[in-house]
């Protein structure tokens, strides 16, 4: 703990001063009271429990000025409270691969099994967007408080071919903040006329920000899960760069197999492999975290975890009130006490 004021600690020091006025006044009063009758015979009539009463509420009213000290000095500590996160966008791989019976039933149940549990454990007044993507991506459902049309998305969900990660990320920035000229297509143009391909699309210059430090955006983050490697649409780096600069977390999940196997269907099949080391360079880059998921049950967990990571959050907090509200408590209990034991306050 720290505080914002330090130097009214020194005032702490008056304590011990008043520690021994208050044993200057008992010495005072026992020596009044010496000249009217026998000291045993009073301590005799008030009791030992008597006597031990009476300092109670002295002490209280101590520490309930200690307490008002410790509030003036501005006392700052890390402490938990909820999150102001707002939205968040939940990108889902429906690439050919997420067929792959290694996570039972397969992975795509899965990851919609996981996503609808996750759903459920989030407060009701956060929105939550759903980004679908394969070889390309595309919004599934806009972000919305209303669970079941988060799961009829997540339902509806329909395989295709290819894998494209760093789609993903540009539609999901895209859907978090649409009012800022963030298009996929003008994006993969630029590419393509660096690379001296001609096209018939000219690209939309996007508009002028200022860019945040990474992590820093508090009201949307991103959950990436993907069972494969990038194999077309802009490259994953440069869209979480993007996401980086206006401060938006990349939280990406990895399922299946860090190996690779391959997978067949209708008379075709294809090679998959987990690249963790991308996508731990995605979470990296955007202060956000990668979370393996090799079965079921870990993407379950993997979920939990991202749920009480986004609603509730570490902040450094000025906690003066907290030990006024202490330092209130303390004189009131002191003066209650006196008032019920002695009839007088102190």
């Amino acid at each position: 703990m720290q505080f914002l004021w330090p130097q009214f600690l020194w005032l702490l020091l008056a304590l011990p001063v008043l520690v021994g006025l208050y044993v200057l006044l008992l010495r005072r009063k026992k020596k009044m009271a010496v000249r009217y009758a026998s000291l045993s015979l009073i301590k005799e009539a008030m009791g030992a429990g008597q006597q031990v009463r009476r300092h109670i509420p002295p002490v209280l009213f101590l520490l309930s000025i200690a307490a008002l000290l410790l509030a003036a000095a501005r006392p700052v500590a890390v402490v938990t409270l909820p999150s102001n996160q707002q939205t968040i966008i939940l990108a889902m791989d429906v690439s050919g691969s997420m067929r792959a019976t290694d996570v039972q039933p397969n992975r795509l149940v899965a990851a919609q099994n996981a996503a609808k549990a996750f759903l459920q454990e989030l407060p009701r007044h956060v929105k939550v967007g759903i980004v679908a993507f394969a070889g390309s991506a595309q919004v599934a459902q806009l972000p919305t408080v209303n669970r079941e049309d988060l799961v009829t998305a997540i339902d509806r969900f329909q395989l295709q071919r290819a894998t494209a990660t760093g789609n993903a990320i540009v539609i999901s920035l895209a859907t978090i903040f649409p009012d800022a000229g963030i298009e996929l297509e003008s994006l993969q143009a630029g590419r393509n006329r660096a690379r001296g391909m001609s096209l018939d699309t000219e690209r939309k210059p996007q508009k002028e920000f200022t860019p945040q430090a990474p992590g820093s955006y508090p009201s949307a983050a991103i959950i990436m899960l993907t069972d494969g490697q990038r194999t077309t649409g802009v490259d994953p780096l440069e869209a979480a760069k993007m996401a980086a600069d206006r401060g938006v977390r990349v939280y990406t999940v990895g399922v299946g197999t860090v190996d690779g196997e391959t997978i067949g269907f209708e008379g075709w099949s294809m090679r998959v492999r987990l690249d963790e080391e991308t996508l731990k360079s995605i979470a990296n880059k955007t202060s956000a975290e990668y979370f393996y998921a090799g079965t079921a049950q870990d993407l379950k967990k993997v979920y939990e975890t991202l749920s009480s990571k986004l609603t509730v959050e570490k902040k450094e907090t000025e906690i003066s009130a907290l030990f006024a509200m202490v330092a209130a408590a303390l004189a009131v209990l002191s003066a209650g006490l006196s008032l019920v034991w002695f009839n007088r306050i102190l």
